[in-house]
């Protein structure tokens, strides 16, 4: 099934507005919401072009009833699933109201703002449970691992997406030194301090198993950044993942910078532009890792 809704070639021609506002917790804004929500879209475009166009890869069935999407973003994993699994009640919770309108809602799917690592106010019991990217916003992943599988009905599936975040190329054309390395270091340094974990997916395995799920499977994925990539699949996968971390470059960048680390806006700008220039740079075959882990809650558990 293809799901990729728009040619990446519009995408790129001035598709997407740059005025918006992004909601963090503790309600500071900055600019950037609809270019976020458009961002995050890209993301999810990217992922399931990665993983052959499949929304999941944890086997729970042709008919599951309860899916529960943490960081649900747009809205628009949980109405295609919608779509997909018209048996399914799926419900979608993220901490901000980012949802992208342009995606119709299934009528068995909902939305709620809540902040997932609070005390769940939800139904007991899902079939499945779905966590993708959720790097950087998460205080206690084995607390929050923890917790799905606890809201899991026996028997069914947890699956967890996430990124390895450190930048490498396999041919050494990614300078660590470069503006974009020395803004990876930048950015890992800030969220380090934010009580933040940057890079779960080398993670998840540990924190699937400890929390006592069985049958796991981990997947470790390259997701290369730019046009480069040979393979089709690949420069497709390459083409979103630039065009979406070249959108949020400025949003990663301005809540932290500033507020950790004590930069002006003016100084970020400045700074992303020239990050930037390194990112369009088509010499540099800079990838990351994506990992997805999945695993079962035994029919019997404690």
């Amino acid at each position: 099934m293809t799901r990729l809704v728009e040619p990446i070639s519009h995408i790129y021609y001035g598709h997407f507005a740059p005025d918006y506002r992004y909601r963090f917790s503790d309600g500071q804004h900055i600019r950037f919401q609809q270019k976020e929500s458009n961002r995050l879209d890209i993301v999810h475009y990217m992922t399931v072009a990665l993983c052959d166009e499949k929304l999941h890869l944890a086997p729970i069935g042709s008919s599951p009833q309860n899916i529960l999407d943490i960081g649900a973003g747009t809205g628009i994993w949980c109405c295609q699933m919608g779509d997909d699994y018209p048996s399914a009640q799926i419900l979608g919770v993220d901490l901000s109201a980012i949802r992208n309108t342009k995606h119709v809602t299934p009528e068995n799917v909902k939305f709620e703002i809540d902040d997932i690592e609070s005390d769940w106010t939800f139904i007991d019991s899902f079939d499945y449970i779905h966590c993708r990217y959720m790097y950087a916003a998460i205080r206690d992943w084995p607390k929050l691992v923890e917790r799905c599988f606890n809201h899991l009905t026996p028997g069914c599936w947890a699956e967890f997406q996430d990124f390895d975040v450190p930048w490498y190329s396999d041919d050494g054309t990614y300078d660590t030194e470069s503006s974009l390395g020395r803004w990876y270091k930048l950015f890992y340094k800030a969220t380090r301090q934010h009580g933040r974990e940057l890079s779960p997916g080398p993670k998840l395995e540990g924190w699937v198993r400890g929390a006592g799920f069985t049958d796991v499977v981990v997947k470790k994925m390259r997701v290369p950044v730019g046009r480069w990539p040979k393979d089709p699949k690949l420069k497709t996968v390459g083409t979103w993942n630039l065009l979406q971390v070249i959108e949020g470059m400025e949003g990663f960048s301005m809540a932290l910078f500033s507020r950790v680390l004590g930069w002006s806006p003016d100084a970020i700008q400045a700074f992303v532009a020239e990050v930037v220039k390194d990112l369009r740079n088509p010499k540099m075959h800079a990838q990351f890792d994506l990992y997805i882990v999945y695993g079962r809650k035994p029919e019997t558990s404690k």
